[in-house]
């Protein structure tokens, strides 16, 4: 038989493949395995940042950042869209002007290569003229009253101001159709955020407020919980208290601005404050709402207003950035409605009628519902502030595992959606099950009767007990129907519930006593985590308190809620009650406004009496949105399970559908029907003898009533082959699975597994091991990284406190650093000091916070103080003993298992106590409670005539109370008589549900067959083992599989050695081996620096039995097990004694005798592959469902446009620049252009020459003969200007404007000043730069100083030939670079952008007639334009005319062949592992960079290998792409091909 072992992690499957061989004895049943027939690791390259992302819990998608500039894109296309159908609506009514008119086509959109701008025309002589002068001026009248010295200054007013004075004027007086019209485009570029109902989260019993107010005064209010107050008195006679590190005397009599938070209370309002920065989103919105409202004007109005008292201010940062959309509607309503009294098109039905026509000519349906509309409706609703609904996610919706429903003409069922949990049906559903779950523990309960105990060994032993603990009491409290109802309507109109609410309802809450402090200790408890809230109806409670705030009573409300609601059209079929109808409003509408209308419509056919429609309405508009969660079952399974749930009053027979009732009739009859299987009968066998009896059902007896099963699968299939399982994989619906990261493995190792089973054959068992990340959903991830970081934290204090402590003035004996049981010990030693502590003094959170960091040690005084503090703090579990810090580490005390390993095997901090040595001697395999219960009160000696006593029972329960009341974990443990099989289940099971797919997935290959013939139902087959990575470690550790992985790392560590020398990476242990270390300082795992690492852990895995996981994941501990676990240890494990000191270890057994060598063997015979995406692009299609032949088929529609698949460029967006710049020609070239040379004088002096007519050979002999004069002038060497653009120079405009003193002051000599200013863009700053420059001849080095720039400012306008200029403080500059433009027409031909990093996909080799390499990069610009041409992406022949000879993408494989063989042109094969790298990436100049396949993180980065993990060199130090030829691999690892040719 054969066995498959997978090891799935974030990126990577890990495979093996066992071998082995069934018992002929019956008797044996477990399988003897033979030998490995292959393993391999399969990596999926995945960027850093997105594991790490993925690992912290934050949600992944590889294609996030794209979306987010697709969904930019489109609202540009969106805005686009409204303006072109503006455009065509206001050209038919006549209000664009002429030159605006003629640039716009038939559909609305700009004729190509013109975007004219309205308010601005252009006359015959190429001016530029204001198209609405007289609005203007009239304008400029309002500023020259309210702000003349603006105007007298010689400050110009904006012309694009007018936009808000017309929006004012408009309002009371008359535009023009033209001046309407820019109003109108106006409007389409900013008509405000538009915000969802539940977008603003606001509290209806919060109020938040902008204030600006002035500090009058300050009181210093000392130091708390370690921060220095301050109390601000401001002059509106609040108080703002905030901390700070520096006094703030200094905003005394200044203006500060808050968000003041007011929370309504029953004892009166409290109000909280927040100081925003300045760009904060929230402040902007609230100070402008407020302030509009408050104004009672229009945002056109408010704008105005505000610009002509404070004309500085920014309009779109401090005015109309936040502003509501639902503002800006009222405004333009207001505007069309008084431009309708004046403009009479507004009011002319033929003009609307065709105005309709024009843009919904083929939408018969839409022109009949806007027939009673007018223009300014159609204008506001249809065209301007019309937004489409959200497109409906209900695929993304899981699908019910019962109820299935058939399209009309459809092959195959389709599942129905399951319910959201806000659905009242599931409210009640889950009500019910929880109250079936829910039981009332009392925690000591009175047994006067004597009992027989057990011992783990089967040893009876009898004792009196007088406590049991964790008794079940709920029979109690809930013993009828009256009680469990009772119940239900108590939960029923709560939103959540706790563990005190319960226990306050059966009267059980213990409360404190007078003057007693602290929680009290309850004697009773619920089975649900302690600590944790509950819901209960959170829809039915959000219903009644909004109908409070109404002034309808709470009885009111019950009986409201439960009536039949009215339907307009048909209300005979009127079957929902009120509560169902008015869910489906709250949950469905997303729209305020709609929100409003709905519930308006609502209110008046369903009235509360004496209450008005109005007041209902506007308390129910502000509930928020319903979460997008969903539960297990569809509404349609719920509305068939919830009649067997409920009881007394809530139970109907009538309720129960008809075929659940023939079921159960058939079932209590034992009549014979197909359709009910055994296991259904045999599960319900005595459970119900009537129909009346089928009341207050668990869910699961209730799904096995109605649907014959309840966990097993409803569709459990079994892939007979490979092809089965293919045909699974293309039929998979991508994003399925919600996250990508999760979908991309299980699909990945869905592949690899087809592969072997193609490769290897028939696979009889799979072994399957998931990283925590990939079960684990978000918020667990985040909780379990937050963890971690605490876990190292700790760490680091407790290395910290042992490297201290090896100090001998502590007095602490044997103290080792470095020792892992020690910092152990210390944990537990610290843990229970900290359990014991209560509220930790000031300074010893103070001095922890210094341990944990790295940069501020604690003093010697510090860790003295900390140390007597934990010293008093721990004492012995057993004996009630303090534990002096000073023996900690000395043989008389030991770490002690709680429950025992031999038991249970739990190696958690939470199983771990430190108590005396004697006493973990005595304690043996027992429990810490039989322990007590066995030998209390006995006297143990300790030698040296010391000698301790033993807790009574009594007093020891009440020290593990007190002492692990915070960590109650440990207290369950060390109060344990038993384990209990729950908390084993507990341990075994993993019903998360990614986990349970991939399981339920793979279990389709080896699911077993029945003797009937069919297959097993269970949804995880019991051919599929899962097993964890506690199991995997201790498989590895005992079979010696970590010295195996030593030995293949160990050259990398010693190379590591050689380079680094000033660090040890190798060292020798105890029996002399060298070893691989990793440095201090390196915080990186040994097993994880390679990729191989995966397929080991995938052997071991393979190799794990079912005896073995059943031994180490605690299945043996139950008390039922078929075989105890000491009874397994025998068979599976060897005794080991090894260690020399006397004691023995338990062992597992080898799975074969030379297992080990056979795991180094296939390691080192490893191929790692890697998964590839090298799709560029491809055409867009569309896949819809449409009918053929009345059936409903898939269909898909190929489009026209490419699909990118890579980001094509950078996000920055550069232009082009045409400077003038300066170079040396010739004497004869310099004639040519005579007016760009250099020197003034030597430019005079050639154009008089030219105007005698002088050639150049007769001007060289005149600047010869006149050597004095002219001795700088050579025939070589002229300097002239030029423009880069001319030459072919490309030269771009950075996005960033650069200090002008740090980007010219850090030069010294004039040449670089200079060369430096030819690359600013301004070519009029340039020349005022270069003459303060000539300024400085004699110290260059001076002119851009802060003294110099001061002096360039001061001078300016002498500079400039005379002419007033800014002062120069920053500029821009350009860079030259290879850029490509983003498109070639319009004005993307005018917009340059750079390649994004890793887009360059294609590293190109050729050769010439002589086999001599060139090299080339294709960027992905080039590739993309090759693609669309239907071209290969890597041209046939280089520049040059080279002939291509392969091509490279990253990941792909390279073989180095050895001189012999490229001598000889035959590759020895099977191929040299060693001498195969994989391509990282190319650079545009033309380099290359592999790694080794095996190598997955460097050991020192930057050192062991270019920094990235990277390098151009092989091992033997010679340059990969110059001899390297390509090979192929296939997901397995098996070369497919080797430079070319298959093998």
């Amino acid at each position: 038989m054969r066995i498959l072992g997978l090891d799935l992690g974030t990126n990577s499957v890990g495979w093996a493949v066992i071998e082995g061989e069934r018992s002929i004895d019956e008797n044996d049943k477990e399988i003897h395995l033979q030998r490995i027939e292959g393993a391999g690791s399969r990596i999926i390259p995945m960027g850093a940042d997105n594991i790490k992302d993925f690992e912290n819990g934050n949600s992944v998608s590889q294609t996030k950042e794209r979306t987010g500039f697709r969904g930019m894109r489109r609202l540009l296309e969106r805005r686009l869209l409204r303006r072109e159908r503006l455009h065509r609506v206001l050209n038919l009514m006549g209000f664009l002007p002429p030159h605006y008119a003629e640039n716009i086509d038939r559909y609305g959109k700009f004729k190509i290569g013109t975007e004219p701008k309205l308010p601005w025309t252009q006359d015959a002589a190429g001016q530029w003229t204001f198209l609405f002068m007289d609005s203007y001026n009239e304008m400029l009248s309002d500023f020259a009253k309210s702000k003349p010295q603006l105007l007298t200054d010689g400050h110009k007013i904006p012309y694009d101001w007018t936009v808000y004075y017309l929006r004012k004027k408009a309002l009371s007086a008359p535009l023009t159709k033209e001046e309407l019209a820019w109003l109108l485009l106006n409007f389409n570029q900013k008509r405000g955020y538009h915000q969802l109902r539940g977008e603003d989260d606001i509290d209806e019993d919060k109020q938040e407020d902008y204030v600006k107010a002035v500090v009058v005064s300050i009181d210093d209010e000392g130091i708390s919980k370690g921060k220095h107050w301050y109390a601000l008195h401001l002059d509106n006679d609040m108080v703002y208290r905030r901390p700070s590190d520096v006094s703030l005397d200094v905003m005394i009599g200044k203006p500060i601005e808050l968000v003041v938070t007011t929370k309504k209370n029953k004892d009166g309002d409290s109000y909280s404050f927040r100081a925003p920065k300045e760009d904060d989103w929230s402040l902007m919105k609230i100070r402008t709402e407020q302030e509009i409202k408050k104004s009672e004007k229009t945002v056109g109005e408010y704008i105005y207003d505000s610009l002509l008292n404070f004309p500085d201010q920014k309009i779109i940062g401090s005015l109309v950035r936040t502003v509501d959309r639902s503002l800006y509607k009222k405004e333009l309503e207001k505007i069309l409605k008084k431009q309708s009294e004046y403009i009479e098109e507004l009011n002319n039905p033929e003009i609307y009628k065709d105005c309709v026509n024009e843009l919904y000519q083929q939408n018969e349906a839409h022109r009949a519902n806007l027939a009673c509309r007018d223009l300014p409706y159609f204008l506001v609703n249809d065209i301007l502030f019309y937004q489409r609904p959200l497109k409906s996610k209900k695929s993304l919706i899981e699908d019910c595992p019962f109820e299935k429903y058939n399209l009309r003409g459809a092959e195959e069922n389709r599942s129905v959606k399951c319910i959201a949990k806000s659905h009242p049906l599931f409210q009640e559903f889950r009500l019910w099950q929880f109250l079936q779950n829910l039981h009332i523990i009392e925690k000591e309960h009175p047994v006067l009767q004597d009992s027989v105990q057990c011992d783990l060994f089967g040893n009876k032993e009898k004792e009196k007990k007088s406590v049991q603990y964790d008794y079940d009491a709920t029979c109690c409290f809930l013993n009828d129907d009256a009680a469990i109802v009772k119940l239900f309507d108590f939960l029923n109109d709560k939103k959540e519930i706790t563990q005190d609410d319960i226990l306050k309802y059966f009267k059980i809450y213990v409360k404190n006593s007078k003057g007693q402090k602290g929680t009290p200790e309850q004697k009773y408890r619920w089975n649900y985590v302690e600590d944790k809230t509950y819901p209960c109806n959170e829809t039915r409670a959000l219903m009644f308190s909004y109908l409070e705030k109404a002034g309808v009573s709470h009885e009111q409300a019950r009986g409201y809620l439960v009536e039949i609601a009215k339907r307009k059209n048909s209300p005979e079929k009127a079957t929902d009650s009120i509560e169902l109808a008015l869910w489906h409003i709250l949950y469905s509408v997303s729209d305020k406004e709609e929100l409003k209308k709905a519930l308006t419509r609502f209110f008046e056919l369903n009235p509360m009496p004496g209450i008005s429609t109005e007041s209902l309405a506007n308390w129910f508009v502000k509930a928020k949105p319903f979460d997008k969660n969903y539960g297990s079952y569809s509404a349609k399974a719920i509305a068939k399970l919830l009649p067997l749930m409920r009881a007394g009053k809530y139970w109907k027979k009538e309720s129960i559908d008809t075929h659940t009732l023939e079921r159960i009739n058939k079932i209590i009859a034992g009549e014979c029907d197909e359709s009910i299987k055994n296991r259904v009968r045999d599960k319900l066998f005595g459970k119900i003898e009537s129909v009346d009896n089928c009341h207050y059902l668990p869910l699961w007896l209730a799904c096995y009533i109605v649907y014959d099963r309840h966990s097993e699968s409803g569709d459990v299939q079994k892939w007979e082959n490979p092809a089965d399982l293919e045909r699974f994989l293309n039929s998979f619906r991508q994003h399925s699975l919600r996250n990508p990261i999760v979908e991309q493995v299980v699909l990945e190792t869905l592949r690899v597994v087809h592969d072997i089973w193609c490769h290897f054959g028939n696979i009889d068992e799979i072994h399957l091991e998931m990283g925590r990340d990939l079960k684990l959903p978000n918020d667990k991830r985040q909780l379990y990284t937050q963890q971690i970081l605490n876990r190292e934290y700790s760490n680091m204090r407790i290395k910290a406190l042992l490297a201290e402590f090896i100090d001998p003035r502590f007095g602490i004996e044997g103290v080792r650093p470095y020792s892992p049981m020690q910092q152990d010990i210390l944990h537990l030693y610290e843990d229970e000091a900290l359990a014991n502590a209560g509220d930790m003094p000031a300074d010893i959170v103070a001095i922890q916070k210094n341990l944990n960091s790295l940069d501020k040690k604690p003093s010697l005084s510090d860790v003295i103080r900390y140390k007597e503090w934990i010293d008093q703090k721990c004492c012995s579990p057993y004996t009630g003993k303090p534990i002096p810090l000073s023996k900690l580490f000395t043989p008389a005390y030991q770490i002690e298992h709680v429950i025992p390993k031999a038991v249970y095997f739990d190696d958690s901090l939470s199983n771990k106590v430190i108590c005396e040595a004697e006493v973990n001697q005595l304690k043996t395999n027992m429990l810490g409670h039989q322990f007590i219960a066995k030998h209390q009160g006995e006297i143990v000696p300790l030698g040296m005539g010391k000698s301790v006593k033993i807790l009574a029972l009594d007093e020891y329960e009440a020290h593990v109370k007190k002492t692990f009341a915070s960590n109650q974990g440990k207290m369950k443990r060390l109060l344990m008589d038993e384990i209990p099989d729950d908390f084993i289940s507990r341990q075994l099971n993993d019903s998360r549900y990614i986990s349970k797919y991939v399981k339920s997935l793979l279990s389709n290959v080896v699911r077993a067959k029945l003797d009937d013939g069919t297959y097993e139902q269970e949804d995880i087959s019991k051919n599929l083992i899962p097993t964890n990575g506690s199991i995997t470690d201790r498989e590895k550790k005992d079979w010696g599989i970590k010295d195996i992985w030593n030995e293949i790392i160990l050259p990398r560590f010693k190379r590591m050695e050689e380079i680094d020398p000033e660090h040890h990476y190798v060292s020798t242990n105890q029996s002399g081996q060298v070893i691989p270390i990793m440095p201090e300082g390196i915080n990186l795992n040994k097993k994880r620096i390679d990729h191989r690492h995966h397929a080991m852990d995938a052997i071991v895995i393979a190799c794990a039995s079912r005896d073995i996981v059943k031994y180490l994941n605690n299945e043996s501990a139950r008390k039922n097990a078929a075989i105890s676990r000491t009874e397994l240890q025998r068979i599976i494990c060897d005794k080991d004694s090894s260690e020399g000191n006397g004691n023995y270890s338990w062992v597992l057994k080898k799975p074969w005798p030379t297992f080990t060598q056979d795991v180094r063997t296939a390691l080192q015979n490893i191929i790692v592959s890697f998964k590839q995406n090298q799709r560029v692009i491809n055409r867009t299609s569309n896949h819809y469902l449409h009918y053929e032949n009345g059936k409903k088929v898939k269909a898909v529609q190929a489009g026209q446009n490419w699909a990118i698949r890579k980001s094509m460029h950078k996000d920055t967006v550069f232009g082009l620049v045409n400077l003038k710049l300066k170079k040396q020609v010739q004497f004869n070239v310099a004639l040519k252009t005579p007016k760009m040379i250099v020197d003034n004088d030597l430019k005079v002096k050639i154009q008089e020459l030219l105007t005698l007519g002088y050639d150049a050979k007769r001007m060289k002999k005149y600047f010869d003969e006149n050597k004095e004069v002219w001795s700088d002038v050579t025939s070589k060497k002229v300097e002239v200007y030029y423009f880069s653009e001319e030459a072919g120079e490309h030269y771009y405009a950075t996005r960033f404007i650069s200090d002008l003193g740090s980007y010219l002051g850090s030069e010294s000599s004039k040449g670089k000043i200079e060369s430096k200013i030819s690359k600013i863009t301004d070519t009029g700053i340039q020349k005022i730069l270069y003459a303060h420059l000539n300024k400085y001849l004699e110290h260059p080095a001076d002119a851009f100083t802060a003294e110099g720039i001061a002096d360039l400012n001061e001078h300016i306008k002498e500079l400039n030939g005379g002419k007033d200029h800014k002062p120069i403080y920053k500029v821009r500059r350009c860079e030259q670079a290879n850029k490509y433009a983003v498109g070639q027409t319009g004005n993307k031909s005018k917009k340059y952008v750079e390649a994004d990093k890793g887009t360059n996909l294609y590293f190109a080799i050729y050769v010439d007639a002589d086999g001599k390499r060139y090299y080339s990069s294709i960027p992905l610009n080039v590739v993309v334009d090759r693609e669309k041409k239907g071209l290969s992406p890597v041209p046939e022949t280089d520049e040059a005319g080279h002939r291509f000879l392969f091509s490279l993408s990253p990941t792909d494989l390279v073989y180095l062949p050895t001189a012999d063989e490229l001598k000889s042109g035959v590759y020895a094969l099977p191929l040299d592992k060693s001498r195969i790298y994989k391509m990282v990436s190319t650079s545009i100049d033309k380099k290359c960079y592999f790694i080794s396949c095996s190598v997955a993180s460097m050991i020192r980065d930057g050192l062991e290998f270019e920094s990235g993990n990277k390098s151009q060199m092989s091992l033997d130090g010679n340059k990969i792409k110059e001899t390297c030829v390509p090979i192929k691999v296939s997901r397995i690892g098996e070369v497919v091909m080797l430079n070319g040719e298959k093998i």
